[in-house]
């Protein structure tokens, strides 16, 4: 895509008596007196050139200087003339977006009962198990109602679940060696 440059003094042809969008007519336009928007628009016309590597640093701060220094808007397009007016569009990428520049996704909900299962499960330490077979049962219901819904927690539950078993595997084989030494003896 070619980019028309500005008019600049010495030339014709067809097309430069037509005035840019930010330009008065030629007849009093490159002697009008510029103004801060003019200046500015002329800066970021000079970033975008510089961004796409169409000048040097150097290049680019004499022009910038030049440019707030600029009386004239002739003086502003002949600092402009060899760049096109704005950013050149990019070609567009072909391909899918690798995974490191999709959004993230928020994480799932965590399923409460899975939260409920590890606080009992953690529980058992310190009631001596009497919160394992909570733990179980909200384990178990935990992990069917993450599988149906989709939603997170599955280490909670699991949690919940191991300590659960342990403290209720404990407690039945405890309570058993109770009972064989009771008849034992």
């Amino acid at each position: 895509m070619s980019y028309p440059s500005p008019w600049q003094p010495g030339q014709s042809g067809p097309g430069w008596n037509q005035p840019r969008a930010w330009q008065e007519p030629q007849a009093a336009g490159h002697s009008m007196l510029a103004s801060t928007a003019d200046r500015e628009r002329a800066v970021d016309v000079l970033r975008a050139g510089f961004g796409e590597g169409r000048m040097q640093q150097p290049e680019f701060e004499k022009r910038v200087a030049r440019a707030y220094a600029a009386r004239t808007v002739g003086e502003l397009a002949l600092l402009v003339a060899d760049l096109p007016q704005g950013p050149v569009p990019l070609p567009a990428v072909s391909g899918p977006v690798p995974r490191t520049f999709l959004p993230v996704a928020a994480p799932p909900k965590t399923n409460e009962k899975a939260i409920g299962a590890a606080i009992c499960g953690v529980l058992c330490l310190v009631t001596a198990g009497l919160t394992g077979v909570p733990a179980v049962i909200l384990g178990h219901s935990a992990r069917s109602e993450m599988r149906r819904t989709g939603e997170g927690g599955e280490g909670l539950a699991l949690m919940g679940l191991v300590f659960g078993w342990l403290s209720t595997v404990g407690w039945a084989l405890f309570v058993t060696l109770l009972f064989v030494a009771v008849l034992a003896s």
